[in-house]
């Protein structure tokens, strides 16, 4: 169903939302587990496919955006976007060195429906300021989750994750999104405030919140490859990520081992699984 040109799934199709976000959340932790110096994006993005596959998923980047002679698709089962890259790294041949910083975006799609998140990862040692990069974006995606109650609007997320950035840099070309039958689907999900009216936030809802900061301008631009998004003045990048639902409980978040409740439980906000 459809409302005002969003999707609005019902608890079923929630949950399998959930299913497709624990294979999503398995695939990232894997990944985690892999990184350390020495080691190629290439082989992270093998790591993610063989537990996407394992699950009998698809990965949701592979081939995306692909062109209609089948040319110009996303080549990656991942997006892993390392220091200045602020999103839709493509994986291959480059290595991680100590002290890089690395997101991972990754997406499953299973019997019909799509997870989505991202996780920023240390590779060794990282500067401080780097670390604290990270972290912040960790929050203030956190903040915006927390935002989200029903009734309330999509607006509400945008500015707390705004008031919870900081100094940094917020990337306002690329923004969170609705998901569920399609990867990306109404409304935007912006890491800003905005103006005007944003839709109301209803059961059945499924938005991706995904901050990026950087450390310096968020100037950016789009590499040869057609994909690569890379900060300007080199300044290194964080992107952090979850897809997430309101309930009559509370907060779900499909994308988290745990659904959220542990740091749903720090913030004081209410946790609202439809069954886990």
């Amino acid at each position: 169903m459809r409302s005002r040109g969003v999707e609005i799934k019902t608890p079923e199709q929630i949950i399998a939302m959930r299913r497709a976000g624990l294979v999503v959340e398995q695939a990232l932790t894997a990944v985690g587990e892999a990184i350390r110096p020495g080691v190629t994006t290439g082989e992270l993005d093998a790591v993610a496919a063989e537990v996407i596959a394992s699950a009998g998923a698809t990965p949701s980047f592979l081939d995306y955006g692909a062109r209609p002679d089948g040319t110009g698709g996303f080549t990656g089962v991942i997006c892993a976007s390392v220091n200045e890259e602020i999103v839709h790294g493509i994986p291959g041949e480059r290595r991680l060195a100590e002290g890089d910083l690395i997101s991972v975006d990754c997406g499953a799609h299973l019997n019909g429906w799509h997870g989505d998140s991202a996780r920023t990862f240390a590779v060794g040692e990282v500067s401080a300021e780097v670390q604290e990069l990270s972290a912040t974006t960790h929050r203030a995606l956190w903040a915006g989750i927390a935002a989200a109650r029903l009734g309330g609007r999509v607006a509400d997320i945008s500015a707390a994750v705004e008031d919870a950035s900081g100094d940094y840099g917020i990337i306002e070309d690329f923004v969170g999104h609705g998901i569920g039958s399609a990867m990306h689907q109404p409304p935007d999900v912006h890491n800003y405030r905005v103006r005007g009216r944003t839709p109301k936030i209803v059961e059945g809802m499924a938005l991706a919140v995904e901050p990026m900061l950087v450390l310096g301008s968020p100037d950016n631009a789009t590499l040869e490859d057609e994909w690569t998004v890379v900060a300007l003045d080199g300044s290194v990048a964080a992107h952090w990520e979850h897809t997430i639902t309101v309930t009559e409980r509370g907060v779900w978040v499909l994308t988290a081992a745990d659904g959220g409740e542990a740091m749903l439980g720090e913030l004081g906000v209410p946790f609202g699984p439809l069954a886990d």
